[in-house]
């Protein structure tokens, strides 16, 4: 359905005193569908599951993410390069947290009837997550690319492990110690699951 030409026809019917048949088109061709949007809710541990389970690659580009834990590392070391504002200020954060950070989004989002859940749950960077918004997969005319293996690529989370035994400073920052243990979990629960 071309949207463009329907809404000429809505508006040639109300040029000719036909809105009520403008509105009956409109609702029949191009309805506005309200939905009741509950709280999306997941833990770092769910993440690092779907992180695990698409072998952190983003699922809407197959590019290799990076494990966010490793990424704030970057930032205590170099904090000139891998500069971070608290609210993701663009003008003052390193494109890294937006191109190379893994987040989870709905594939069919949940402002359009998908479900907050893991089925509907994939990894994509921050850059494409805001991208998509609450678009579906066909309106933006991407696709859902196959999950990695972490035999392959798993985020670099061997180095994030072996930096915070090497230096265990890095865990007085709250956000890696709270992204650390929340990979732990996740991967036992895998384990003991026989997902990974």
């Amino acid at each position: 359905m071309d949207k463009g030409l329907l809404i000429k026809e809505i508006c040639t019917l109300l040029i000719n005193d036909k809105k009520q048949e403008g509105i009956d088109l409109a609702k029949s061709k191009y309805p506005f569908e309200q939905r009741n949007i509950n709280g999306r809710n997941y833990t770092k541990t769910q993440m690092c599951k779907i992180f695990l389970r698409d072998g952190f690659i983003d699922r809407y580009s197959g590019e290799r993410l990076l494990f966010p834990g490793l990424i704030k590392i970057l930032t205590i070391e170099f904090p000139q390069i891998f500069k971070y504002h608290k609210h993701w200020k663009t003008s003052e954060t390193h494109m890294i947290y937006w191109e190379l950070f893994p987040t989870i989004d709905h594939i069919i989002p949940v402002a359009r009837g998908g479900e907050d859940n893991e089925d509907n749950w994939v990894t994509t960077s921050m850059v494409r997550n805001s991208a998509k918004a609450n678009w579906t997969l066909e309106e933006i005319g991407w696709s859902l690319k196959r999950p990695g293996k972490l035999k392959n690529w798993d985020g670099l989370i061997k180095y994030f492990i072996d930096l915070t035994y090497k230096n265990s400073e890095y865990e007085i920052d709250n956000y890696v110690r709270s992204w650390k243990s929340a990979l732990i979990l996740a991967r036992k629960e895998m384990k003991n699951a026989k997902i990974i």
